[in-house]
């Protein structure tokens, strides 16, 4: 099948500048947390690259504009790009933000050649919404996308020759949920043990012993980098989807309200799913009115409720947050979920111990009805995360996000011995630690303790049995310097303490229980 894929390059920064958050033409850069994901082509001038680090690229490129990374702000700017290209072609599909993709045979043969589409729908894109558009087609998905890339048309014949010169980290390009990213970035790692490096490797293989050894991920890329994998027109619709859908009560005229409707949904489309694949989700919208607004989202993996209430999310955010060219004409009072091309057996079995308890379900349920009143970015759940003290490894997190973390198994020089403390105090409290002449303890500058500690004043004094450390802080010497020590003693009557001293003062900071 003939295949058109648009893509806007660093569509992340294309999204912020469309939402005022940075001037058009100046360098910036979209980060996770960890480093940089997303680099614009003015600061790629600048010698800015992604993976650096936001210190480093801001040594490199000073005036280098620094933007969060945000899936949602990507997916809601995106509608106006979508709606552009349906402006050339009747059906498209999101593959991500940034990226749609449409059946092109029936468009080539109204515009005449594949050049004459590929030019009018660059032109749509940039008249309708601002956004320089690349669009590639060729046979397959994978084919597609590597066109689009390129700003090329692959012939038929050319497909096999034109994916071998690829490397094989070109799979990545395919995978389109979270899930199906890691088991590529999985999947391509062991190629590379293998000295598999191009995509032409990967297709010489015979498709039985990929099949054997990799198992359903291993026939997909296989597939992939043949060419042969070619999802379903969004233009077909297909028979025997899996349909769940729910009134708006009241009907909704903003996206922030619909959180609660969404993710009952979602959860809802997720289990009657059991872990099956699906090709596509259509997400449609009825209004008070009678108008209709549907857009169809390429998923080809399993469909997981978190990546259900993404998409429902981002798109509802798309038509309800006014930059859309083509708003509802009315409140929403219907929400409808299909899930398409359902395949694939059960991907597990149900535990036969560990099953969530009727407290669980509750549970979740009060979240999902909290997020539904205060929105979806109000209920949050504390994650563990590297960091050298147990304060900065606790962190708070939206509960549905998936955020980036500092990794649990880095080197964290200078971090505080295990075991933490099982009670960390919100607000630490001073506290006094005085030796057996009464003289207050300090920690010098190369963390060197001046005397034995023998007492602690916490509200009331404790006489110390056993003490440790102390261990020394030294951390943000690039802005706000933080240095003092850690301490750890056990009073002869209560709990252990952990303490710590920052510029002469004893904090007591937590409590070993």
């Amino acid at each position: 099948m003939l295949l058109m894929v648009v893509w806007v390059p660093d569509w992340p920064v294309v999204a912020a500048v469309a939402e005022g958050m940075a001037a058009p033409g100046v360098p910036a850069a979209v980060h996770d947390g960890r480093g940089l994901v997303v680099v614009s082509a003015a600061a790629r001038a600048q010698g800015v690259r992604i993976g650096m680090r936001r210190r480093h690229a801001h040594r490199v490129c000073p005036e280098l504009v620094l933007l969060a990374k945000d899936e949602a702000r990507d997916a809601r700017a995106f509608e106006p790009v979508v709606q552009s290209v349906e402006e050339v072609v009747a059906e498209v599909a999101v593959l991500r933000p940034g990226m749609a993709l449409a059946e092109a045979a029936g468009p080539v043969r109204h515009a005449g050649t594949e050049e004459a589409l590929a030019e009018a729908v660059v032109g749509a894109v940039a008249r309708y919404s601002g956004a320089e558009a690349y669009v590639g087609i060729g046979q397959g998905l994978l084919t597609a996308i590597l066109a689009a890339r390129a700003s090329a048309i692959v012939p038929a014949p050319d497909t096999a020759a034109f994916l071998a010169a690829h490397p094989v980290s070109a799979l990545r390009h395919g995978a389109l949920t979270r899930q199906s990213r890691g088991e590529v970035d999985a999947l391509v790692e062991v190629f590379g043990q293998l000295g598999l490096r191009t995509l032409g490797d990967v297709a010489a293989l015979p498709a039985a012993d990929i099949l054997a050894r990799f198992g359903e991920a291993g026939r997909w890329a296989h597939a992939l980098a043949r060419g042969a994998f070619v999802p379903t027109a969004p233009g077909q619709r297909l028979e025997g989807a899996v349909v769940v859908a729910r009134e708006l009560d009241p009907p909704l005229e903003r996206s922030d309200a619909a959180a609660f409707a969404t993710r009952t949904l979602a959860e809802d489309l997720a289990g009657r799913l059991a872990g099956r694949a699906c090709g596509r989700l259509r997400v449609t919208a009825r209004t008070t009115d009678g108008a209709e607004l549907s857009r169809l989202w390429t998923i080809e993996s399993v469909l997981a409720a978190a990546e259900v209430t993404d998409r429902v999310r981002w798109q509802l955010d798309g038509w309800l947050s006014g930059r859309s060219g083509v708003p509802p004409s009315a409140p929403l009072h219907l929400l409808e979920l299909a899930a398409e091309e359902v395949r694939g057996a059960l991907a597990g079995q149900e535990q036969l111990w560990g099953r969530p308890g009727r407290s669980a379900e509750a549970a979740q349920r009060t979240v999902v009805r909290l997020q539904g009143m205060l929105g979806a970015e109000a209920v949050h759940r504390p994650v563990l995360q590297g960091g050298r003290d147990p304060r900065t490894r606790i962190r708070l997190v939206a509960w549905d996000d998936d955020p980036p973390l500092r990794r649990l198994d880095a080197p964290w020089p200078g971090q505080l011995p295990t075991p933490a403390p099982s009670t960390l105090l919100d607000q630490p409290r001073e506290v006094a630690v005085v030796d057996d002449a009464g003289r207050e303890v300090a920690v010098d500058a190369r963390g060197r303790i001046s005397a034995v500690p023998v007492r602690v004043t916490a509200g009331e004094d404790h006489a110390v049995v056993a003490w440790a450390g102390p261990w020394p802080i030294s951390e943000t010497w690039w802005s706000t310097p933080r240095r003092g020590a850690w301490l750890q003693v056990t009073p002869a009557e209560g709990p252990s303490m952990l303490l710590s001293v920052q510029g002469g003062t004893w904090l007591l900071e937590g409590i070993y229980d």
